[in-house]
């Protein structure tokens, strides 16, 4: 019997659902708290039990990272890899990997120092959009709509003691309607896809900040360039998303490396958690 082992740092919806069709499809499912787990040097595959596949499903960026990366080290197969996570928890390098493989993106910018950053934002013209490289719900993700406000947001990044903060990543503010799109990737399977619309007074379109989500219409231009994204950043279960540039067409903007699917799952008649559960069995058994 299959084994699938579900590492988390919260119980949130999506992995009581997977746990859940993971017993219901007749399996062997166990839930770990990552945040209990602890590692050495001497730690071998053979003093510890991890079943045959390990799901990480760890909010904490970083904790999951370095959970995965001892758990790889150790000889156990983790979805996704540390490679996979590595690329999708960092905006920087996502739009890097995404343009070095043809991957249509919004125009981003970079920048190393206040000096810089100033300057990049005058070349990339206002209104743009900055964003963390680190991050996700929405969360430090603001409009700078002229000059005034560009010089708020670089004495904020003086004052805050992130190492983080030092690193600037801009992008154009894309003419859209006020919607992006999430498709949820399972290998090389697109389960789901989603308009997410924004809420009133908000122009971000995530769940998290009041988003709502209707089911969208799966193009064969659209499943062309997801499918291509995921293949980018090593592929495994992703979430991928979109913009749709009046002018050039879709965009993808990011990648998200442990994919909520709640919203989804309300408007998709896709089994979500019945195909990552078949997508484990199906890596497990290889």
């Amino acid at each position: 019997m299959n084994t699938i082992c579900i590492i988390y740092d919260k119980l949130r919806f999506e992995e009581k659902k997977i746990y859940s069709k993971v017993k219901e499809k007749g399996l062997d499912a166990t839930l770990v708290d990552g945040k209990l787990l602890t590692f050495d040097t001497e730690s071998s595959k053979q003093n510890l039990s991890f079943g045959d596949i390990i799901l990480q499903r760890v909010i904490s960026h970083n904790r999951g990272l370095h959970l995965t990366y001892c758990l790889e080290q150790i000889g156990f197969s983790v979805v996704n890899t540390f490679n996979v996570g590595e690329i999708c928890g960092n905006k920087l390098i996502t739009s890097m990997v995404l343009k070095k493989n043809n991957v249509p993106t919004p125009k981003t910018t970079f920048a190393f120092s206040t000096e810089s950053a100033r300057e990049c934002m005058k070349n990339l013209g206002y209104p743009l959009v900055v964003k963390p490289i680190m991050g996700s719900w929405g969360r430090g993700v603001y409009q700078i709509k002229d000059q005034s406000m560009a010089e708020m947001l670089l004495d904020s990044r003086q004052d805050n003691d992130n190492s983080f903060s030092r690193i600037y990543y801009f992008q154009e503010l894309v003419d859209r309607p006020s919607r992006d799109i999430r498709c949820i990737v399972i290998g090389d399977q697109i389960v789901a896809s989603v308009y997410r619309y924004s809420s009133e007074n908000e122009w971000r379109t995530n769940v998290a900040v009041g988003g709502r989500t209707e089911e969208a219409p799966m193009t064969a231009e659209l499943q062309e360039i997801v499918l291509k994204a995921s293949s980018a950043v090593g592929g495994g279960i992703l979430g991928v998303d979109l913009m749709e540039d009046k002018q050039r067409g879709y965009l993808v903007h990011e990648l998200n490396n442990t994919v909520e699917f709640r919203g989804a799952s309300t408007v998709c008649k896709s089994d979500i958690a019945g195909a990552i559960t078949d997508y484990l069995v199906k890596l497990s058994t290889k």
